[in-house]
């Protein structure tokens, strides 16, 4: 599985370094939040694999919620329960201990993706959800304009739908799902007529395809973005996206049947 980082991540991405500021930026968008509850049906006991600062998890069940980072755990609010240490390659449960599993985006960032959807499937009876991207549509993106080695580094990361499916077994189906405009969950999408908060470096934080691309690749795309939204630019070639109430992205939701 690799090295766990002195915070205990257990992925390609370090959240001792880069967590901070991710609970305040990435708030779950209750639109997106119905998805997910439709998909996990009627079960009441759910794994939230890779649960981070607890966005998506179901009030009315009973979660289970791995997280191997500690300072992801601690941002976790008093009233979730408290997340278990441990990977998702590793997961200390018993075969079929939950009537479902999810896990919001996370898969793209473990060691071995495979191994951690087949472990999900180990331990759950019924469906496994999962909030992922569609690495075939990362790049139509705008934020390719501007910072093509992010896309390009996102694109890379997330598993194909055909590797979610392999490693998961039974039925699996991907369905995309529409992002409102003014979601409150700050993945680079959910800007999309709001390009303004990307040139907060708090709102990139909570992103973690920036902590793999050079500082100058990070100063080149503030430079640029803000000269194109002083002079108009943006605006001449996005500005419609301002007032769409939803985008269709890369945002995808698979579900997988045993």
């Amino acid at each position: 599985m690799g090295t766990r980082a002195t915070d205990g991540s257990a992925g390609d991405a370090d959240y001792g370094t880069i967590g901070a500021s991710y609970a305040g930026y990435r708030q779950p968008d209750p639109r997106i939040a119905a998805v997910i509850t439709e998909a996990l049906g009627d079960s009441r006991t759910v794994l939230n694999l890779g649960a981070g600062a607890g966005s998506y998890e179901p009030a009315d069940r009973e979660v289970t919620a791995v997280e191997p980072s500690a300072k992801m755990r601690s941002q976790r609010p008093e009233h979730l329960p408290r997340a278990v240490d441990a990977t998702a390659e590793k997961l200390p449960f018993a075969d079929g201990t939950f009537d479902a599993a999810m896990t919001t985006f996370s898969v793209h960032q473990w060691r071995d993706p495979d191994a951690g959807l087949r472990e999900m499937r180990r331990v759950t009876r019924g469906p496994v959800v999962i909030l992922t991207c569609d690495p075939t549509l990362v790049g139509q993106f705008w934020l390719t304009d501007y910072a093509p080695e992010v896309t390009a580094t996102e694109a890379r990361r997330y598993p194909s739908f055909e590797t979610l499916a392999g490693a998961l077994g039974g039925r699996t189906r991907s369905t995309g799902v529409p992002i409102p405009l003014d979601c409150t969950d700050g993945f680079h999408e959910a800007y999309y007529g709001r390009p303004e908060m990307l040139l907060d470096a708090q709102a990139r934080l909570a992103c973690s395809a920036w902590s793999f691309v050079a500082d100058e690749v990070r100063e080149r795309f503030v430079r640029e973005l803000a000269s194109d939204l002083d002079c108009g630019a943006w605006d001449e070639k996005h500005g419609q996206l301002r007032t769409r109430p939803e985008y269709e992205g890369s945002l995808v939701l698979v579900v997988s049947e045993p």
